[in-house]
């Protein structure tokens, strides 16, 4: 009896870790790919090792056409519509999270369905508003439209990192002579630093592999942000050069990357909440 439980037990083990593995493989290969397509000229689809390594592609793409304009125009897009949202969203979630009304759920539920709406479904009549407003093909038009299309799911995801914070400590700022904007600012935000990273985090990330607003909004060359100007390497008829593509890749990728290696450290701290409400 207790073998047959052990060799049940060790088919379940097997089975499961020949899932993880395949799903493993499934994310692994294309980076494998891209990592060595981005050293390889004659790179196509295939995940082949190069016959020699050569950093070519990377100073083909290395130019102010096709890489530092556009990723100073990612920057810029994606960092002031990150710091946009982020501040919204910390304003709107306060009273969310401090003020008991029978309007605050479905006000959440309202927002946390604004977030299941398609991009594509209100960019027609976006594009016609901008039009109308003289706001097309500006970059501070995109940065704020990008910052409100992020901004229902920011607000949603604030609001439950602020509910962590104990309301005594707001109590007792305001005994000292603190206003709501000073104990927002200098007692909630900092105590709540982790879920200020992670809502920044994910925004930017999000808004930074953002194609389609950018795409319909920005008409000039030189405003076009890297997401844009990845279409560059497909040429006419198909063909498409894959070394230089999967250079620019790589570098596209960077950014966020290191923004994440920076700032990881304070995602695994919790809030610092230990002791704050000691007598």
């Amino acid at each position: 009896m207790r073998a047959g439980r052990s060799r049940r037990r060790t088919r379940q083990r097997l089975a499961a870790d020949t899932a993880l593995l395949a799903l493993a493989a499934a994310f692994a290969v294309p980076l494998l790919w891209l990592v060595l397509a981005s050293v390889d000229t004659q790179a196509d689809l295939r995940v082949q090792v190069p016959g020699s390594a050569t950093l070519d592609n990377f100073s083909a793409v290395l130019t102010p056409d096709i890489t530092f304009t556009p990723m100073l125009n990612s920057l810029l897009l994606c960092g002031s519509s990150t710091l946009l949202t982020v501040a919204c969203a910390a304003l709107a979630a306060y009273p969310l999270s401090r003020y008991r009304s029978r309007l605050a759920r479905p006000y959440l539920l309202t927002i946390l369905f604004t977030t299941c709406l398609p991009i594509t479904a209100i960019m027609v009549p976006v594009y016609g508003l901008f039009v109308q407003v003289n706001l097309i093909d500006t970059m501070y038009g995109t940065a704020l439209f990008l910052a409100a299309s992020q901004l229902p799911f920011a607000i949603w995801l604030m609001k439950n990192f602020m509910d962590g914070v104990p309301v005594t400590l707001e109590e007792a700022a305001w005994t000292d002579g603190a206003s709501m904007p000073q104990t927002l600012v200098r007692v909630v935000l900092p105590l709540m630093g982790p879920g200020v990273t992670v809502v920044t985090i994910y925004t930017f990330i999000m808004l930074w592999g953002n194609f389609f607003v950018p795409f319909m909004l920005l008409l000039s060359p030189d405003r076009l942000p890297a997401s844009v100007s990845i279409f560059t390497f497909f040429g006419n008829y198909g063909s498409v050069v894959y070394g230089q593509l999967a250079a620019f890749s790589i570098l596209y990728s960077t950014p966020v990357l290191l923004l994440y290696v920076l700032i990881a450290r304070r995602l695994g701290g919790g809030f610092a909440l230990a002791g704050a409400v000691k007598g």
